[in-house]
């Protein structure tokens, strides 16, 4: 009988094995201990849960699984409905902003309009009046000027509490006007669209006094918090020198007044910087919103007009600042204003719309701090993950510390130490020293070592005017084509200043392999508008005594500016040598470029030049691959570049940093030629250059050390026609390449003709981008390097057959390859050529 009933109970544990178990409060505490471990537990984990919880030994293993998957299940819901509840509170905020934003822009027109009927009116009394001369008219017109003076502001005292609390809530109020009214005609930047995920709305002034920028968002912050990292300006304004906070004085409502001082540097070494005398003021709106708004106190309001500096413009701050409202359910809705007058009149012509363009005070004043703000916010919710074990704020500090050290070295403030030495009689480049040991050491006990041999440091920095030349093409080339401008010989003196003796090879010149560059990525904001990233620097030798210096050189590099869906003006690229083990608060010398667009002009298509071979060959696309356009679109570019060095060695090294940014001057220059959009014709003649020849004159050069090194010719000349060289070359049925032999650089495809554009499937224009150790396979590379010495001796050499890649990775074999040395007119060397006979795709 007994044993009948465990039968039966056992047949109904199977039934109900299938059906919903109600849980006990103490059996969902063991499972959920669980899941906090391990969301999703095998088998054999159930299994063990089961025997080691007794508990839990009265369901089903299957039932277990069931409930993991529906706790899971809800999981995501709950997950889902949270990131829904927080799209909606954005989306509602967002429409709150754009409602009221609407709300301003239908006032403007409003305003407009009235002007608009203000001065027909106007002009149809001057009519009238010009008439009518009667002396009753005369008389009307008097009195109408007596009924209607010329309003005057009422007169400021910057001397007493109560005067500056005046001229704070005068500032204010203007503030307001120009953040959520009409008092500053803004126009929005195109690009720029609002929704719960974007920067929020960018405007610019247009016809206002000085130049002004305004931006609004919604961030997941407090007020408080917002408030606290706008006025940390240091931490986000990357050209800022200093803020000093000269006195700060309570009010009666609850603020705080506080006089400020700022100096900022100069955005290229062809101006000084700016300083600005101010007063801040922090309040509370009646509706709960917070305000901070700054004015400059000029003399105008007596009082004290703050220290004066001979390296400093004194400048303008109109009134400006930032509102911060409340959202519901969190977060906050920033109106951010920047309304400055640069003093444009006191620098050249030239650099006038640097300093009278609004686009250029968005990007680098209002945009950064509202990057800023969105970052620290993102941080905070914890939507943004960490790499490389550093936490943002380290990351963010060692970006600040690279755009700090390269202001310091473009703009070589006496006050910081910097004294000019004399040239060598040309302007072109301006070399300054710094003899302080803390311009370098700074605070890092690590490297007191070096105190005995260090001399100071040194600053090579110039300036230069480019031609319809974008900013970001030309930043994004220099960041993934260092070898076209970089000497290996300077890096690797840069980056022995890092070693306890770094001036064991003051000037090693490792000749006889080039380099390549390994980019990782460390860190970015988050629109991807500035990038950190450590740069290894890979040695390559050709023989064994060069093996001994091709190692590997790490930089630290910050790259802003390159996405051309951003609407910069300013792009950059800033770079500093490391250690492979560098620390959060290792010495960093900065060097790099700064490239900013000025206003465009008209201009008529004026002679350009291109020196690739498709535009001789009128093949009918221009270099670059940038559609030409009528508008002249003018740059202004700075370099600078720091070195360390000893007293005994302070010539040697200032001849060497002069001659090295003649050198990346002369290469930005050919960059800028190559790269820049200009129209195909006829009438284009390239100019002659020994680093970048005219087609012809670099196919007679091909043919010409092809029959002087193998005795053979290459061709026979159909016509004596001067372009007969260059067809015959381009429609050879071999692929025929050349690459460059720099000994500092990787080897680079500077020319191909039909045969081999088509054999690495690439055209002109893209050639540049591929090195050769990309198309060579592994025994390719190992048979070039051992034949390699023989090349440079006797001139050339023949390559057994093999397999290389095109630059869609497909295989390509050829039966037989020969390669020679190209020498210019000169009989110096140019290039090496590649001939690879027969080949095909695999």
């Amino acid at each position: 009988m007994a044993l009948s009933m465990q039968k039966q109970q056992q047949q109904q544990q199977q039934i109900d094995a299938g059906k919903y178990v109600r849980y006990t409060p103490e059996q969902v505490d063991a499972l959920e201990r669980v899941y906090s471990e391990c969301p999703k537990p095998t088998s054999s984990k159930r299994q063990q849960l089961i025997r080691e919880c007794p508990i839990l030994s009265n369901i089903e293993p299957k039932q277990i699984k069931v409930w993991f998957q529906n706790r899971r299940c809800r999981e995501k819901q709950r997950k889902e409905a949270s990131h829904l509840q927080t799209v909606n509170r954005k989306l509602t905020a967002m429409n709150k902003l754009l409602m009221e934003e609407n709300g301003r822009l239908q006032n403007q027109v409003t305003h407009l309009v009235l002007k608009n009927g203000s001065m027909r009116q106007h002009l149809q009394t001057v009519n009238t009046t010009a008439t009518d001369t009667s002396c009753d008219s005369a008389i009307m017109s008097g009195r109408k000027e007596q009924h209607n003076p010329t309003p005057q502001r009422p007169q400021r005292d910057a001397n007493s509490p109560a005067g500056l609390l005046a001229i704070a809530e005068e500032a204010l109020a203007e503030f307001l006007g120009k953040a959520t009214g009409t008092a500053v005609d803004w126009v929005q930047l195109i690009g720029m669209k609002p929704g719960p995920d974007s920067i929020g709305i960018v405007a610019v002034s247009r016809n206002c006094s000085g130049i002004a920028a305004r931006a609004c968002s919604l961030v997941s912050l407090e007020p408080t918090k917002v408030a606290e990292i706008f006025k940390d300006r240091l931490s986000w304004y990357r050209d800022c020198r200093c803020l000093d906070v000269a006195s700060v004085i309570p009010t009666r409502n609850g603020g705080t007044i506080e006089l400020l001082y700022m100096q900022t540097y100069a955005p290229t070494t062809l101006a000084l910087g700016r300083d600005f005398w101010t007063l801040r003021y922090t309040t509370s709106l009646e509706d709960g919103s917070l305000v901070i708004c700054e004015r400059s106190l000029t003399s105008s309001y007596g009082g004290q007009t703050g220290p004066h500096a001979a390296c400093f413009v004194r400048a303008e701050m109109l009134p400006s600042g930032c509102l911060i409202r409340p959202c519901e359910g969190g977060g906050s809705i920033i109106h951010i204003v920047d309304h400055i007058d640069l003093d444009a009149l006191s620098v050249p012509e030239v650099l006038r719309p640097l300093y009278e363009s609004s686009k250029i005070l968005a990007q680098k004043m209002t945009l950064a701090a509202l990057r800023h703000i969105r970052q620290i916010a993102q941080e905070t919710n914890e939507e943004v993950q960490i790499s490389g074990g550093r936490q943002p704020a380290v990351l963010r500090a060692l970006s600040q510390r690279l755009c700090r050290g390269f202001n310091d070295a473009v703009n070589g403030i006496v006050d910081d130490g910097w004294s000019i030495i004399s040239s060598d009689g040309a302007e072109d480049v301006t070399i300054a020293i710094n003899l302080s040991p803390s311009k370098f050491l700074a605070s890092h006990s690590n490297t007191l070592s070096m105190l005995p041999t260090f001399g100071g440091v040194l600053s090579a920095r110039a300036s230069m005017l480019l031609q319809n030349v974008p900013p970001a093409l030309l930043v994004r080339f220099l960041r993934e084509h260092r070898s076209e401008w970089a000497d290996y010989a300077v890096d690797f003196y840069s980056a022995a200043s890092l070693k306890s003796s770094p001036y064991a090879i003051p000037f090693a010149k490792p000749g006889g392999f080039p380099t390549s560059q390994v980019i990782l990525p460390l860190a970015h904001t988050v629109e991807h508008e500035e990038v950190l990233e450590v740069v290894r620097l890979e040695g390559h030798a050709f023989s064994p005594e060069d093996i001994a210096l091709s190692r590997d050189m790490y930089l630290l590099q910050l790259c802003s500016g390159i996405d051309e869906a951003n609407t910069g003006e300013c792009a950059q690229l800033i770079f500093a040598p490391i250690d492979e083990s560098f620390g959060d608060d290792a010495p960093m010398l900065p060097s790099g470029f700064r490239i900013i667009s000025l206003d465009p002009k008209s201009n008529g298509p004026g002679p350009t030049q291109t020196l690739d071979l498709a535009s001789t060959l009128d093949v009918g696309r221009p270099a670059g691959g940038i559609d030409s356009t009528n508008q002249n679109v003018r740059s202004v570019l700075s370099i600078a570049f720091q070195f360390t060095f000893e007293s005994h060695y302070q010539e040697s090294v200032a001849a060497m940093a002069r001659q090295y940014v003649r050198s990346i001057v002369a290469s930005v220059q050919r960059v800028a030629l190559a790269i820049s959009p200009s129209p195909l014709g006829g009438r284009i003649v390239p100019k002659p250059s020994p680093h970048s020849p005219e087609a012809l004159t670099l196919a007679r050069w091909i043919c010409r050390s092809y029959r002087v090194y193998t005795g053979r010719e290459l061709f026979e000349a159909d016509t004596q026609a001067s372009d007969a060289v260059l067809k015959q070359l381009w429609h050879h049925s071999d692929a025929i390449v050349c690459c460059s032999v720099k000994t500092n650089a990787s080897a680079a495809f500077t020319f191909a003709n039909q045969a081999g554009l088509d054999m690495m499937e690439t055209t002109l224009v893209a050639l540049q981008d591929i090195m050769l150790e990309k198309i060579l396979d592994e025994s390719g590379r190992k048979i070039l390097l051992s034949e390699f010495s023989k090349i440079m001796q006797q001139g050339y050499a023949y390559l057994p057959g093999g397999v290389c890649n095109s630059s869609m990775g497909r295989s390509v074999s050829y039966e037989q390859a020969v390669v020679w040395k190209v020498l210019n007119d000169d009989d110096s060397n140019h290039c090496l050529a590649f001939m690879f006979m027969n080949w095909s795709f695999v």
